[in-house]
């Protein structure tokens, strides 16, 4: 009887570690694809082409700030043509002055949405840049990531620039000074 019970005990630890074997290996192929998944879109972001010559209008996403970041975002989207329409845009409950900009602009320039978000500073796009970048890692959407850096930051970054300079896909500077500390960045001038 003993011997039997040391069998069973010794059956039931080794299928214990068969299952411990499984969900080990289980997990660390999970680990791997999602790393592998991860990988594969850092490495994408930032070096493709925005669809310039595309055929359809993009929509796009224009993240608004308050103050001198809705003139800014204003300025620059006058300059865009209607390829980058429908627009949509996040403002915050309580700006309604950039609300009222945004609807007379909008009613000026009589435009279309596109698959882009368009930003230029405010804290607040960061969790949206985020969900873009998810969408594409999930393979959801490609989204495309187009930050314009604040005409006030000279020779630094903002923490927003900084958060999304490894991540955007074009990213924008308005000094040159700025773009000889930032390789990665383009200089556009100043858009105000």
């Amino acid at each position: 009887m003993g011997q039997k019970s040391a069998n069973m005990a010794t059956s039931i630890v080794n299928e214990n570690v068969r299952w411990v074997s499984l969900m080990c290996c289980s997990i660390a192929a999970i680990v791997v694809l999602i790393l592998l998944r991860l990988y594969f879109t850092l490495k994408n972001v930032g070096k493709c082409s925005l669809p310039s010559e595309a055929k359809e209008p993009l929509k796009t996403m224009v993240i608004m700030g308050s103050g001198g970041h809705t003139t800014e975002m204003l300025r620059l989207l006058s300059g865009m043509s209607n390829m980058y329409s429908p627009r949509v845009y996040i403002i915050a409950d309580t700006d309604k002055m950039s609300q009222e900009k945004v609807f007379r602009f909008e009613q000026e320039k009589n435009s279309k949405e596109g698959k882009e978000i368009l930003c230029n500073g405010p804290g607040t796009c960061i969790p949206l840049c985020a969900a873009g970048l998810t969408m594409t890692f999930l393979g959801l959407k490609r989204v495309y990531l187009i930050y314009v850096e604040s005409i006030c930051r000279v020779l630094s970054l903002s923490l927003s620039g900084k958060i999304l300079y490894h991540l955007a896909d074009k990213m924008f500077v308005q000094w040159p000074e700025l773009q000889k500390m930032y390789p990665k960045t383009l200089y556009i001038d100043r858009i105000v």
